[in-house]
């Protein structure tokens, strides 16, 4: 076949900040610091101190391909971080700080570290982590000498100092667009975490995609704050979409409780802002506490939810009580993450807000680049009616093919699909429902039901603050649902009340047998409802009608 007589140019991640820099220089990035007060710089910036970056790291005999390490909050310098290691061909690898200390150690053994950039926040977390890491050769404080720490960590630098240190003379080297350049462990529940590693040509791909008006429609003209961290995902990618498109981005750093993000979401006039469920549950939560009115404070127009299923409860307060809509976003760590969105179609135009949060349940349809489908226990492909539930399984060019250092193994099918481990539903129009894990579906007579959804429905009672569904043993049915409930302050609710309540609102045969009530359920370090560990909680559990 004749090829076109086109341009190769690599996709690289130095592309986009070059692209910046040049077309948007004056593109404010807001950043709440661990010092402190508010710093505002520009992606040009940005530029400049990523090759300084560059510089300092070269010279103290970084290479292509070696990972560099951060345990970091969203801010401008792990920003800078972003742009100076991949771009200068090493891996960028993103530490969950949430993680226990264990498996930190074990990720940064097992890519083999080079340097390890931390905040001020992780001093004792790697203090106490340094001589178990033998592969570091220097730890860095992302600080300047006046905060600089008394510590005992060994062969520690200051970041600032490494910066001043040298110049932006830096010409960003070109290789081929395939190149590693990000890394990311899962957060799973069981086993060692697990090493996607991310090229420069999925990035700058998945940028696009995030980009596009089907996606998550971002552009110049938005303001847009990252609750969802940097070391989750990339920050769903969002600081390389930002580059791309010139969007103005807010840091929110450490401080992620309800007060300090409606703060930062007033005063810098933000109108779009990204998250998991359980910040926003804090955010919504201050609201009603201190009686605010998010309309007339703030510019708010979307609020991006992914991480975990967003309660139908959530986007209708958004909605009434901020103005904004929410945009159900879907994706995971494999996929870079984005894999849905759900926009609406022009046919829902009409639709009442009755009507449109219905749609706004679901995790909304692929974007351009990746496939879904689903199929049953067999793998044989299942209809696309909004009925038929099965194995949720994907590709595309920024989904992963396979674990870093899981030599000799395939995380894909015979026809090149990955399968998600999620349970799902595809309507006709191709919005696309989750309705469980496949670990945490619950099989009751042979029949499935979803955890999720009773969730959802349970967490619409304005006294529930949050509320989890497993399943629980039964003689006959095998397992029957058990929903835990946390009460929000200061609120009464008992088992009857709450079985009241969700009458009507799921199938009968789906309605939980029981309902306990708990202080605080568990969470993984990516904020999920941690049901392994209820299961582990409630396991000599026994439901009423099975005693």
């Amino acid at each position: 076949m004749p090829k076109g007589l086109m341009q190769d140019r690599p996709l690289l991640i130095s592309s986009l900040i070059e692209h910046a820099a040049c077309f948007h220089p004056h593109a404010e990035i807001v950043s709440r610091t661990t010092e402190g007060p508010i710093h505002r710089c520009t992606y040009a910036d940005i530029h400049r101190r990523a090759k300084q970056l560059a510089n300092a790291l070269e010279v103290r005999g970084v290479g292509p391909g070696d990972r560099i390490a951060t345990l970091a909050w969203n801010g401008y310098r792990h920003m800078e971080l972003y742009y100076g290691v991949s771009g200068m061909g090493a891996v960028l690898h993103t530490i969950n700080p949430r993680l226990f200390p264990e498996q930190i150690e074990y990720i940064v053994n097992h890519a083999e570290d080079q340097f390890l950039f931390f905040d001020l926040s992780f001093v004792p977390l790697v203090e106490r982590l340094a001589k178990a890491l033998p592969t570091v050769r220097g730890f860095v404080v992302m600080t300047d000498r006046e905060h600089l720490p008394e510590c005992s960590i060994p062969r520690l630098l200051c970041y600032e100092e490494l910066l001043d240190a040298q110049t932006s003379d830096y010409l960003w080297p070109q290789f081929d667009e395939t190149t590693a350049s990000s890394l990311c462990y899962t957060s799973g529940t069981t086993g060692n975490p697990k090493g996607v590693l991310y090229s420069h040509r999925s990035s700058v791909l998945h940028s696009w995609a995030a980009c596009a008006t089907d996606g998550l429609a971002i552009g110049a003209g938005e303001t847009a704050l990252l609750v969802v961290p940097m070391f989750h995902v990339n920050a769903w990618g969002m600081p390389y979409a930002g580059a791309m498109c010139g969007a103005r981005l807010v840091m929110p750093g450490p401080a992620l409780d309800g007060k300090s993000v409606y703060q930062l979401m007033r005063d810098e006039k933000v109108t779009l802002a990204l998250g998991v469920p359980t910040v926003w549950l804090m955010l919504l939560q201050y609201v009603d506490a201190e009686r605010l009115t998010p309309k007339e404070d703030l510019c708010l127009r979307r609020v991006v939810i992914g991480g975990s299923s967003a309660p139908r409860a959530m986007s209708e307060r958004f909605e009434t009580t901020f103005g904004a809509f929410v945009v159900h976003a879907w994706g995971m760590t494999e996929m870079s993450p984005l894999g849905t969105v759900c926009n609406l179609l022009p046919k829902h135009g009409g639709y009442t807000l009755e009507q449109r949060l219905g749609i706004q349940e679901k995790q909304g349809r692929a974007v351009y680049g990746v496939e879904m489908k689903i199929v049953d226990d067999d793998g044989a492909s299942l209809p696309h009616d909004g009925m038929a539930s099965g194995h949720l399984l994907v590709r595309g060019p920024w989904i992963t093919c396979g674990y870093y250092r899981d030599e000799g193994t395939s995380a894909l099918d015979a026809a090149g699909f990955f399968d998600t481990g999620d349970v799902a539903t595809i309507d006709a129009d191709g919005y696309m429902q989750i309705t469980d894990r496949s670990k945490d579906v619950i099989k009751s007579g042979g029949e499935w039901i979803s955890s999720i959804a009773l969730e959802n429905a349970a967490i619409g009672h304005p006294a529930v603050a949050e509320a989890a569904v497993i399943g629980a043993p039964h003689p006959k049915w095998q397992e029957r649902p058990l929903l835990i409930v946390v009460r929000k302050p200061g609120q009464a609710l008992d088992r009857e009340s709450m079985l009241q309540f969700l009458a009507g609102k799921v199938t009968h045969w789906w309605l939980p047998d029981d309902v306990a009530f708990v202080d605080e359920l568990p969470h993984t370090a990516t904020g999920k409802l941690h049901k392994l560990r209820l299961r582990e909680l409630f396991r000599d559990y026994r439901l009423p009608h099975s005693r």
